[in-house]
């Protein structure tokens, strides 16, 4: 499992209630996203990392939702062409801080669109999801570079699954060759060769969880999700993201983890 040291982070703007979603939860209560903005990055340092916060970005309301902009490997860093035209002008930014940080940068190109949020690494193999925000070509592109880098990639088409907006909606990797699930996603063939934990549809959400090291960050409220993470073996640490759920944001998408 990959050592994280570092992650950077986004506070979300005044306009954040303005950004995408299908939500049905109401708008977001500005004041608390940012204190559990804080109390995730909070949750980040206890699992021992050094996070880098940026500031809100103007007339982008969805940028806290960082990870859709750029994916890192340890041999690569790929920024993104997000698949909402409202959300394009995320990535500059974004590329000229990976690029002080970790040098060369590989980008996906028009017509091609990736979001971050449809990319699950699990160890040296990719799961990208085809999806409403990632098109084939974007899939095309990114298999290209990661496989000059020595990795491996796989495809999984979740259009049909309207509950899904990423696929890291419904998927993530804890390590030890383990993929917590929810139960309507789609089995590629590559998921066989991993154990799976499945996440029951009343708690779906917090099937976008994040390993960080020894911790999983999870979201707060699921505790059937909690206790399946516990009987493996894991320590998670609970995180509320609300406000976040409301604007179809989850844990992995707060943060570029590296």
């Amino acid at each position: 499992m990959t050592k994280f040291t570092h992650a950077l982070t986004r506070l979300p703007g005044e306009d954040f209630a303005a950004g995408l979603t299908c939500a049905a939860e109401g708008p977001p209560d500005l004041e608390l996203a940012l204190a559990q903005h804080a109390a995730y990055r909070d949750a980040l340092r206890r699992a021992g990392i050094e996070v880098t916060t940026l500031e809100a970005q103007p007339a982008h309301p969805d940028a806290t939702f960082i990870e859709d902009t750029a994916v890192l490997a340890e041999r690569m860093t790929v920024v993104t062409r997000p698949g909402a035209p409202s959300r394009l002008g995320e990535t500059a930014s974004v590329a000229a801080r990976l690029r002080a940080l970790r040098g060369e940068v590989r980008e996906i190109r028009a017509p091609g669109t990736l979001d971050g949020g449809d990319v699950c690494q699990a160890e040296s193999h990719f799961f990208v999801g085809v999806s409403a925000r990632t098109n084939a070509e974007g899939a095309r592109q990114f298999r290209e570079i990661i496989e000059a880098a020595g990795y491996t990639m796989s495809a999984v088409d979740i259009r049909a699954l309207p509950s899904l907006l990423h696929l890291k909606s419904g998927i993530a990797y804890l390590g030890e060759r383990r993929l917590l699930v929810v139960a309507d996603l789609p089995i590629a063939g590559e998921f066989a060769a991993f154990e799976r934990i499945e996440v029951c549809a009343a708690e779906s959400y917090a099937a976008n969880c994040v390993r960080v090291n020894e911790r999983v960050l999870v979201a707060a409220g699921y505790p059937r999700t909690e206790a399946a993470l516990r009987a493996c073996g894991y320590s998670p640490l609970t995180v509320d993201v609300s406000e976040f759920r409301k604007m179809d944001g989850g844990l992995s998408c707060l943060s570029l983890r590296f």
